[in-house]
């Protein structure tokens, strides 16, 4: 029996030439046979950097077709549907699917790929790093939290040591298969993790745990006020999902959790940024480069780990503690609060961000 690896790279193969099939014209087609595939990465927003574009030359087709069939598997909103029909439908809703290739080095190539939440409403988009190798001549993707992505960080040259450390032991966590949302009870370790502004100064709660992008745990927090300045949890490498001048930053921590920070502005620009926990993300705003809407300034802030099986999730929030709060969901999406020592700090609050 073939690895699953092997399986993988004939799919991609077949995508890439899907790919290909797809720009000869309609009539060089047999009449009898079947019509050529549609490309997987047709409709899909293209970004390439220019010392990527010359480094990949004629082979950036193929690249931006595994990775796009990659992305529409894993996406919540299209992984029933083909590439075909669905970035047609997203399309419809105002969504698109963004692969941006940051950087490329020999057989090696890096960026990051988006799909954009509804504009009708609050939420965040599916955002992924991926990590892709040519293999006899076919581009083997890896997705951040599948395992192809976990082994390419391992051997890439385009991941550095500081990265390669923080990544791993992300894509090595096993989610607790106690720790479910029912479970308030447990006080989940997550590693120092704090509230996504400096320690001991404060910023209001505006919106209790919720989902990250309409679907799924309850992974997400809001907050505004304060000095508006958003810092990240903890120390770890950062990357800027929409590009330069994006409001959204996800940050890779070491032990297993990232994070998310959305709607800033003023953002700075990570690309696999080793950070400290004081550096400055950005500041609250009402910035929507991959979709969702935002009514106010503030900075939407979500929870990442893996699950059992090694995939990306937005992880629930309720019983864990961060910033010295631990937080329970309510009876609604946005109402829940946090609790410490005694006091509790439901939405409209103003709190601390506590180390312990």
């Amino acid at each position: 029996m073939r690895s699953r690896r092997s399986v993988r790279a004939t799919l991609v193969a077949l995508a890439a030439t899907a790919g290909l099939l797809a720009a000869v014209p309609a009539a060089t087609a047999s009449p009898e046979g079947p019509a050529p595939a549609a490309s997987p990465s047709a409709g899909v927003t293209v970004k390439v950097a220019q010392s990527a574009a010359d480094r990949l030359g004629t082979a950036r087709k193929a690249l931006v077709d595994a990775v796009s069939a990659d992305v529409l598997t894993r996406s919540h909103d299209a992984s029933e549907l083909s590439p075909r029909t669905a970035v047609a439908q997203l399309a419809e809703e105002g969504r698109k699917v963004v692969v941006d290739v940051r950087e490329a080095k020999g057989d090696w190539a890096r960026g990051v790929a988006y799909v954009e939440a509804s504009r009708e409403h609050h939420g965040g988009p599916e955002g992924w790093l991926f990590l892709a190798q040519r293999e006899n001549g076919t581009w083997v993707p890896g997705l951040e939290g599948d395992k192809t992505f976990a082994e390419h960080v391992a051997t890439s040259p385009l991941v550095g040591k500081a990265e390669r450390e923080t990544i791993t032991a992300y894509a090595e966590r096993e989610a607790d298969p106690q720790a479910k949302p029912g479970n308030i009870g447990i006080q989940a370790n997550v590693n120092g993790l704090l509230l996504p502004w400096a320690p001991d100064t404060v910023m209001t709660l505006t919106g209790g745990p919720h989902t990250h992008g309409g679907t799924g745990n309850w992974s997400a927090l809001d907050f505004a006020g304060g000095s508006g300045e958003v810092r990240p949890s903890r120390e770890g490498t950062a990357t800027s999902m929409c590009g330069a001048g994006g409001g959204w930053t996800r940050v890779i921590h070491p032990g297993g959790f990232s994070t998310d920070y959305y709607h800033m502005h003023n953002t700075a620009y990570f690309n696999g940024t080793a950070i400290s926990g004081s550096t400055r993300l950005g500041s609250i705003g009402v910035d929507t480069c991959a979709g969702g809407s935002a009514t106010g300034p503030h900075v939407h802030w979500s929870l990442r780990t893996y699950d059992a099986n090694l995939n990306g999730a937005y992880t629930w929030l309720n019983g864990r503690t961060l910033g010295g709060w631990t937080w329970y969901n309510g009876g609604a999406e946005y109402s829940g609060c946090g609790t410490r020592q005694g006091l509790t700090a439901c939405p409209g609050t103003v709190i601390y961000n506590r180390r312990a």
